[in-house]
């Protein structure tokens, strides 16, 4: 089959489709169906997602299981959502079927033009390859401060331009580090000529029990 050629009804592969409240960043609390989808081109220790296990599911089966849900806001997660096979034909159907539409994504390459809120989360441990390439625009930065990530989060706000941007405490063999994360919160805002403001974003869907 040549490469150009998409097939009529694509398999995408999904680690969970469920429906919560988004429990993060600027859109907290916003009720959303999650579309966690497999595989990442990055490998970080902390992460709190198993994307390597994953089935494989066909658009229309997809959308048939959104049919059982009443969000209207669809999260394309991961994993990383960019490296999907056949994303575009996904995301027109969703955009077709009238759902408004979010990708969390790692930042590392542009997000699709139907997508209406990105929430990248570069990562700290992998500063380099940011250095090389990079989303320029995003709705919101959310960085995970698992570590010393203040040289990082002065390089990410040179190089994506978004309406928000957030820390967020590293969580590790069940610890939070909120305080280191909220003490580098304070340096980046002290600055005297600082080009945007940091905030904190948590995981709150872990302290309200859900999903």
């Amino acid at each position: 089959m040549p490469t150009d050629m998409v097939p009529e009804n694509p398999a995408y592969r999904i680690v969970e489709i469920f429906e919560s409240l988004q429990g993060e960043g600027y859109n907290t609390g916003m009720p959303a169906v999650f579309i966690r989808l497999g595989k990442c081109n990055l490998a970080c220790p902390w992460c709190d997602t198993d994307y390597r296990t994953f089935g494989m599911m066909a658009l229309h089966d997809i959308l048939g299981r959104l049919n059982a849900y009443t969000a209207r806001n669809i999260i394309i997660t991961g994993g990383e959502p960019t490296i999907q096979p056949h994303l575009p034909v996904l995301l027109d159907a969703l955009k077709h079927a009238g759902y408004f539409l979010c990708m969390e994504t790692n930042g590392l390459n542009p997000a699709p033009p139907q997508i209406d809120f990105v929430s990248a989360s570069p990562k700290a441990r992998y500063a380099e390859k940011y250095g090389k390439q990079c989303i320029q625009t995003a709705s919101e930065v959310r960085i995970v401060a698992d570590g010393d990530v203040l040289a990082f989060a002065r390089q990410i706000e040179q190089q994506i331009r978004a309406a928000h941007y957030y820390l967020s405490p590293c969580e590790q063999n069940g610890e939070m580090n909120i305080y280191d994360t909220i003490r580098q919160i304070g340096i980046l805002n002290s600055r005297a000529n600082r080009p945007v403001h940091w905030q904190l974003s948590v995981q709150t869907h872990k302290w309200a029990g859900i999903e």
